[in-house]
């Protein structure tokens, strides 16, 4: 029986960090968050570094630039897109080292955009959102899936250790709206039915977790999340800001319950990204995830087995002192659950 990717004291990261420097990166999570690290990414760095164009680099047969609006599909792999390739390399080198140094971390945790959020973000040639063109989208998923597969195992060859893959879908809830506007700015692209965001994602997700063997995380930090279609589509955990969820009553009280109930883990996020301008007390911050599970109606037993703690999201905009506060924290947040479960 395969173990477990999380439980009781694991606790994570989204995936950004501040500064330039992928060594001290590296070297800063495996020793901060070494059962589940997640491997950093610096989009200080510029073009190439962030969400989109750090996974436009892992595409297989499909190439970007960066215009004036983002970025843009290209007829074939330019600067840009070798930027991109050559900061991932960069970043695994990094890890390698940090690994050689500290040890294997038991799990690793690779991110890439997901399926929607990459479609929504990469513009045709003519203009257009990648999602507007279902060729084209199927084309980029096709891509997303192959390229993250291969990177799941280059990193498990760098690290030694299993690897589990993080769809970011920022977007979603846009896209799903059709509040998404359209590269002229003039309009909003049509929104996406559900069942065919559900659909389209759940492919990624199945063929994710039979390639790699492990459970798939989703990450949306959105005031609400579609908790909902997350779950249908077969993500084994899901990644939210708790700090941010408000009263949780309603038909979104049920989606959440539901999916504890089925036994999909919620990252929670927790740590503030910026440093608060009073002291950071754990339980104060640990607060909002006890409040869930008791307006959920579930014991502080399921809160350490079905919650994995995380920083509210991305760390890019921390300092670098509270960037390693916050990870810290988030470590703290893990064994205050799991202690308070045997209390």
């Amino acid at each position: 029986m395969t173990e477990a990717a999380w439980g009781p004291g694991v606790a994570t990261a989204v995936g950004s960090l501040p500064g330039t420097d992928p060594v001290e990166a590296a070297r800063t999570v495996v020793g901060e968050l070494p059962d589940l690290m997640p491997v950093p990414e610096l989009p200080a760095r510029g073009g190439g570094a962030d969400i989109l164009g750090r996974t436009a680099g892992l595409l297989v047969d499909l190439a970007v630039e960066v215009v004036p609006s983002g970025y843009r599909v290209a007829a074939a792999p330019g600067m840009d897109h070798r930027r991109a390739v050559d900061l991932l390399r960069w970043d695994l080198d990094a890890l390698e080292q940090a690994v050689g140094e500290a040890g294997a971390p038991r799990v690793v945790k690779v991110q890439a955009a997901g399926p929607w959020t990459l479609t929504a973000g990469v513009e045709l040639m003519r203009g257009h959102r990648v999602l507007t063109d279902h060729g084209a989208l199927r084309d980029f998923t096709d891509s997303l899936t192959e390229g993250l597969i291969a990177h799941v195992g280059h990193v498990a060859a760098r690290t030694g250790s299993r690897v589990v893959v993080q769809l970011d879908e920022p977007s979603l809830p846009a896209v799903l709206k059709g509040s998404l506007p359209t590269p002229s700015g003039y309009g909003n692209v049509s929104a996406v039915p559900e069942p065919d965001a559900q659909r389209l994602l759940g492919e990624v997700i199945e063929k994710l977790g039979e390639a790699t063997g492990s459970p798939v995380v989703v990450h949306c930090c959105a005031p609400r999340p579609p908790v909902e279609l997350l779950r249908r589509a077969g993500a084994g955990a899901i990644s939210l800001d708790a700090s941010r969820l408000g009263d949780v009553t309603g038909a979104f009280a049920d989606e959440l319950g539901e999916t504890w109930e089925e036994g999909v883990p919620l990252f929670l996020g927790l740590v503030p990204t910026a440093e608060p301008a009073g002291q950071a007390e754990l339980r104060r911050i640990a607060q909002p995830a006890f409040d869930l599970a008791t307006r959920l109606g579930f014991s502080k037993r399921t809160l350490a087995e079905r919650a994995v703690p995380t920083p509210t999201c991305g760390l890019a905009g921390a300092s670098p002192a509270w960037s390693r506060r916050a990870l810290s924290l988030t470590q703290d947040l893990a064994k205050l659950f799991a202690d308070e479960a045997e209390s």
